[in-house]
């Protein structure tokens, strides 16, 4: 069986950035699930993947563009410390989530404390990195039909909204 749409995938991979730097791995836990064509994934390493079969294994670089997108100025902006109420001690790295311009939500991070000024990045940690995969593809199988409508894959026993 080859990666395809619908089918529900099983990997192990490693995750770098250029300087080799291990940014995620699942080197000790359960292989990453995923459902192929849902988007679950970024772009990138999903095309990668197509048509691919149990056992192989890949190296895959992918750009900025087709992972986390390129870094944006535009989502950094200084805050007012009163705009945090309810929060009593802020510290860099504390991640919100926020209203986006386009009014979807999204998750801002504090970059930045200087007195009452709150510099908040509404990037995705890695937008702007080539981001390097180290894969092997270990299971395959037809997604089911609930998994389909979903857009996810279920773990044992099925799946609690």
């Amino acid at each position: 069986m080859l990666i395809a749409a619908n089918k529900a995938v099983s990997i192990d991979y490693t995750l770098t950035n250029d300087a080799g730097e291990v940014i995620d791995s699942s080197a000790g836990g359960a292989p990453l699930v995923y459902l192929q064509g849902a988007g679950n994934i970024i772009p990138g390493l999903e095309k990668a993947l197509e048509g691919k079969a149990v056992g192989d294994e890949l190296n895959v670089s992918v750009e900025p563009e087709d992972a986390y997108g390129e870094y944006a100025a535009e989502l950094v902006s200084t805050l007012s410390r009163s705009m945090f109420e309810g929060v009593d001690e802020l510290e860099v790295g504390m991640q919100f989530h926020a209203s986006a311009p386009d009014g979807q939500m999204q998750i801002v991070t504090i970059r930045d404390l200087d007195g009452d000024d709150v510099t908040v990045d509404g990037n995705h940690p890695l937008a702007g990195q080539r981001l390097n995969f180290q894969v092997k593809i270990v299971a395959i199988r037809d997604a089911s039909q609930e998994e389909i409508a979903h857009g996810h894959v279920h773990g044992e026993g099925g799946h609690h909204h």
